[in-house]
């Protein structure tokens, strides 16, 4: 035993066992740190999502079957209902300050089911409705798509 206690002290003093400084243990650290939470997010982003933003393509879709020239037409708004994507269900609504109309089955929260019940998506964008030839008013198209 003193005769590898003897060879450990040979160097001056120091000790020849392996050691590492504090900073390149904390750069290791920080290193294997910085890749796990690379991994997660990574991981996190590749995941299937079954949230899928459908409103926005599907309102343009409406707005272009029942507008001609950013002027709806409320006699139109039943061919609105075609726009609806497959496995989904569609209601396009089309309201000024005086007037609505509504064509598709009632939105979740209207049946008396809580709005969370259901995945809904909905979107909305402002556009004439010619009320008559040559009465048009300021209005809102509404889409709403869920399940």
């Amino acid at each position: 035993m003193q005769r590898s206690s003897a060879r450990e002290r040979s160097g001056g003093g120091q000790s020849r066992r392996a050691q590492t400084e504090p900073t390149t243990a904390l750069v290791a650290v920080f290193a294997v740190v910085l890749a796990l939470s690379s991994y997660a997010v990574v991981f996190d982003g590749a995941r299937r999502t079954e949230e899928r933003v459908l409103a926005d393509p599907t309102l343009e879709r409406v707005s272009e079957r029942v507008s001609e020239s950013g002027v709806a037409d409320p006699n139109s708004v039943g061919r609105g209902q075609r726009a609806a994507p497959n496995g989904y269900e569609l209601n396009v609504s089309l309201s000024t300050s005086d007037n609505s109309w509504t064509t598709g089955p009632p939105t979740p929260d209207r049946r008396g089911h809580g709005a969370r019940t259901a995945q809904m998506d909905t979107a909305t964008r402002r556009l004439g409705v010619r009320l008559r030839p040559g009465v048009v008013r300021p209005g809102r198209l509404r889409v709403v798509v869920w399940r």
